[in-house]
């Protein structure tokens, strides 16, 4: 830390110990980050306004003591300035440091101020956690544990509240598990601009509800179920589906569009069952939306390539990738790549278009953006192809480049990669003077068409990099293994490559990083093990004469609108 910013740090206490905390930060935040310590609570969100209505953070709290008369500190016998203790606990969301702030976090008082919230937040709670779909994260089992009795006094029966109610299309409410945080209100009313809940009746018999004639059912409601500290918002898809500890978690990036949301991707035995956003607050805050939790299903789709095919017939993965090194061999053809490749693929595919000066066109897609976290560029990785020298303008802002290179007929072969030329509404007749050699994932119309088809794996399956709207390059793991027989872009075209005789190809993360490293500046210095999970912000200086697709107003404003580029 730098001496300019130990100067601006203050002093307070934690549980008889000072800490260095930066003035005004939330004393939940300041006690976890630099005390190390948990100070319990439901309703509090650092990105939500704060409600202050479960008590779970009750602290005991007081500040150094000075003569109202002079403004002297009043001391003890030995000398020490007095700590005036507020006479009841103060809850920790609402209140923020500052200078000699004394705090106890584990007292007596507060301990049994703990035990009495969760004994009243329990007295109506079903015992139902051997069901919940919430066990194994669930805040109210672990605080019950930790800072409850451990008994119960409640004998009385307990208020019935319907189990099974439908908020929306994909989230569904156990009203009695319910503890009125007010956290999916806040969310819905402040960060989705859609104010459709709200708590009806009193007392013991409050419940969540939609407001009449209204229902839970903008693109991010289910980020209403992420923040639900216990089990009472569910996932209407993954209700019941499995438990949380068989699961394995895999760091990953939405590829809905250029935001580059972080992503954690949840899977068992080669299965996913859910995708949850991961915290970064340089991109995604900790949402993301529905829609891009259910981009999983690509690896299942009916439409999946699983087997590798030449003149219609099917052969293995090798043979294609030799069928189509002959065709290849000695003739003219352009390549198609596309955005939603990653960075290392389009490492590959410059290399391979470099060596054999095909030229490398791309189709834009745009779809309709939002004011958080979809862009109007509906692809993950088109800065990527930027600074991988893939293209000097931004594809959405072309028209028709394929069907303008096709009609001089000079090429006479396409290598096309995960993209259908026929919905992007190239001329069909142009596309059958050609042989088309189809690297994809998903079955289309293109590949219908192509003399060679190599089927290669989903996001989900292999491990790569993008580049965001912003410049900033994030990395992506393997999440699940892919279908025997069918490798990745990168492979795919290192096979190629190889077979046309470039010496140098290599489909290694590590050697195609020592090339990108060395031939862009952006990347200078770096490797793919070297990105950070938050990523690294890259210098995108050099581009700022193209019109950048904006997001909405999360984080970042949208670029001036200058002249198009084609």
């Amino acid at each position: 830390m730098s001496e300019d910013k130990k100067d601006q740090l203050i002093t307070i206490n934690v549980d008889g110990k000072d800490y260095e905390v930066p003035p005004g930060m939330n004393l939940i935040q300041a006690v976890e980050k630099y005390a190390q310590k948990e100070i319990p609570h439901y309703c509090y969100h650092e990105k939500l306004s704060v409600a202050g209505n479960c008590r779970m953070c009750l602290v005991e709290m007081g500040t150094p003591m000075r003569d109202r008369a002079t403004g002297e500190p009043i001391l003890d016998d030995n000398g020490v300035q007095k700590i005036g203790w507020m006479p009841k606990p103060a809850i920790a969301c609402n209140s923020n440091t500052s200078p000699g702030l004394h705090i106890k976090t584990d007292s007596p008082l507060v301990k049994d101020c703990r035990n009495g919230i969760m004994e009243f937040l329990l007295v109506n709670h079903p015992l139902d956690c051997p069901i919940c779909d919430q066990a194994g994260e669930c805040r109210l089992q672990e605080f019950a544990t930790e800072y409850g009795r451990g008994y119960s006094r409640f004998i009385e029966d307990k208020n019935v509240k319907p189990k099974r109610t439908r908020l929306g299309p994909r989230v569904t409410l156990d009203d009695e598990r319910c503890i009125l945080c007010s956290r999916c209100i806040r969310f819905s009313q402040e960060i989705a601009k859609d104010d459709v809940l709200g708590f009806v009746d009193r007392g013991s018999y409050s419940t969540l509800s939609c407001y009449p004639g209204k229902e839970l059912a903008n693109n991010y409601s289910l980020n209403t179920v992420d923040i639900c500290p216990v089990g009472a918002l569910t996932d209407t898809d993954f209700r019941f589906k499995m438990r949380v500890w068989f699961l394995k978690q895999a760091k990953s990036i939405c590829t809905e569009s250029s935001v580059g949301v972080n992503t954690v991707v949840w899977a068992r035995e080669g299965k996913i069952y859910r995708i949850t956003p991961r915290q970064n607050d340089g991109v995604n805050d900790t949402w993301m939306s529905d829609s891009g939790r259910r981009l999983y299903n690509l690896v299942e789709s009916e439409m999946r390539l699983l087997a590798a095919k030449f003149k219609k017939d099917v052969v293995t993965t090798e043979k294609a990738i030799e069928k189509a090194v002959d065709i290849l061999k000695g003739a003219k053809f352009g390549i198609v790549g596309n955005t939603q490749s990653s960075v290392e693929e389009m490492a590959g595919i410059q290399s391979l278009a470099k060596s054999h000066g095909a030229p490398v066109m791309f189709v834009g897609h745009i779809q309709e953006g939002d004011d958080l976290l979809i862009s109007k560029d509906a692809t993950p990785n088109t800065r990527g192809a930027l600074l991988t020298g893939l293209t000097k303008a931004l594809p959405y802002r072309q028209r028709d480049v394929v069907g303008r290179n096709l009609k001089k007929g000079e090429m006479k072969t396409l290598v096309v990669f995960n993209e259908d030329l026929i919905e992007a509404g190239v001329d069909k007749s142009l596309l059958e003077q050609v042989d088309i050699i189809y690297v994809g994932s998903q079955q289309n119309a293109t590949s219908e068409m192509a003399k060679v088809v190599i089927p290669s794996q989903v996001v989900f399956e292999k491990a790569g990099s993008f580049v965001n709207q912003n410049f900033r390059l994030q990395k992506f793991e393997a999440c699940i293994p892919a279908p025997q027989g069918v490798k990745s872009d990168a492979a795919i075209i290192t096979s190629l490559r190889a077979g046309l005789g470039d010496e140098d190809a290599s489909s290694s993360l590590a050697k195609i990083w020592e090339s990108l490293s060395s031939d862009v500046k952006e990347f200078e210095d770096l490797s793919y093990s070297r990105i950070p999970d938050e990523g690294v912000q890259l210098d995108g200086s050099r581009f700022d004469q193209l019109n950048y697709i904006e997001t909405g107003s999360l984080h970042y404003e949208a670029q001036p609108e200058l002249a198009e580029t084609a």
